[in-house]
């Protein structure tokens, strides 16, 4: 009886989960929220789901945090019966608040019920704001006036909740929102003395005690919270500035940097597991996402349009393009510039997806029977 060598059974292996990898999803565009603003005032530059993955908040440049009703946008999709609906933001938006600053990121406060949502700007600020009363609740105001780039949350010692910002002054302030403004956890460089921006900051949603770090310095950092001296690993791969960092799980970590690739790491010992490429990535923020349920990452780019990747397979399995849309469809340099999955669902998905001309684009998929 023949028997292939391990070797080769691991390259068959390998082949079947990257077929398997290429044709398992169904995704398609389902609605289109046109903007009102010129291309260059409405970039959107943070999307985030509410804790019921129903509600869709938005911000950027255009000093506004935007909120639409995700149940309102797919109806509008089977109204139309088009296959695609097109709504302007004017209808579309439930409601929105005004800002005194453009922002860079948006979480929601974890235990407020989905009632208060954090933001970080471009002035150094991390704003909390109460969505009942529409009004700023806490303010952190630590990064010098450097902008802040990334703002992020967790629960951390029971139902205590911990959060963190990193800025352009190559720090990642570590806080607690019950304690006074002034009042820190922990400071963190993780460039040292170079000072390299900190361009994102990710606690384990999973409630393990990491927070991983992406940094103009080119390397990322996952840090125990409880003990913040020293980085408990460093991820060296990335040729320029990593951009993004985010959790698949308690054991893997993705990053994007600004040298068009994106690296899945092993959180145990810092090793590269696989490496993608496809989307065009050389200068913007934009946008990375992780679908945990089906290992999907979702990504934007500066040629205009939306790449998902599998875990699986280091080549995307899906890209799409964002479409001229209103009096923005003169512009030649526009990209993809945010993207957020929505985390329910199994064999269904959502992804939203934010333009630099301020467009926002909702994707539906399903699993393959």
């Amino acid at each position: 009886m023949n028997t292939l060598h391990p070797h080769k059974q691991q390259q068959e292996q390998a082949q079947q989960e990257e077929e398997e990898a290429r044709y398992e999803w169904d995704l398609s565009l389902s609605t289109v929220v046109s903007s009102s603003s010129s291309s260059a005032s409405d970039v959107i530059g943070a999307i985030e789901f509410d804790p019921t993955d129903n509600i869709v908040a938005t911000a950027g440049i255009s000093r506004k945090i935007r909120f639409y009703g995700l149940p309102s946008l797919l109806r509008n999709n089977a109204v139309s019966g088009t296959g695609v609906s097109f709504v302007d933001q004017a209808t579309a938006c439930e409601y929105y608040i005004s800002t005194p600053a453009k922002l860079s990121s948006l979480r929601w406060r974890p235990g407020s019920g989905g009632r208060v949502i954090g933001s970080g700007d471009y002035d150094g600020v991390v704003t909390e704001y109460d969505l009942e009363k529409r009004t700023p609740v806490f303010e952190r105001d630590e990064h010098g006036g450097r902008r802040v780039w990334s703002v992020d949350y967790t629960r951390h010692g029971g139902a205590s909740t911990v959060g963190a910002s990193g800025s352009d002054d190559g720090t990642m302030q570590v806080w607690d929102p019950r304690c006074p403004p002034e009042e820190s956890v922990g400071v963190v460089r993780p460039a040292g003395i170079c000072r390299s921006a900190v361009c994102c900051v990710e606690f384990d949603p999973s409630g393990g005690p990491a927070v991983a770090v992406g940094c103009a310095d080119r390397k990322g950092y996952v840090y125990d919270v409880r003990k913040l001296v020293d980085p408990a690993l460093t991820l060296q791969g990335h040729t320029k500035t990593v951009s993004y960092v985010r959790f698949l799980d308690g054991g893997t970590v993705v990053t994007a940097g600004t040298d068009g690739f994106l690296k899945l790491w092993s959180v145990e010992d810092g090793r590269v597991i696989r490496t993608y490429e496809g989307h065009v990535n050389n200068r913007n923020f934009v946008g990375l996402s992780v679908w945990r349920n089906g290992a999907l990452f979702g990504c934007g780019s500066e040629n205009n349009r939306v790449f998902v990747y599998d875990r699986r397979w280091g080549k995307p399995v899906w890209v799409d393009g964002f479409e001229p849309v209103g009096m923005n469809s003169g512009s030649d340099k526009r990209f993809v510039s945010s993207v957020c999955w929505r985390q329910s669902g199994v064999d269904q998905c959502t992804l939203v997806a934010g333009g630099s001309d301020g467009v926002l684009q909702v994707y539906v998929g399903k699993r393959k029977p």
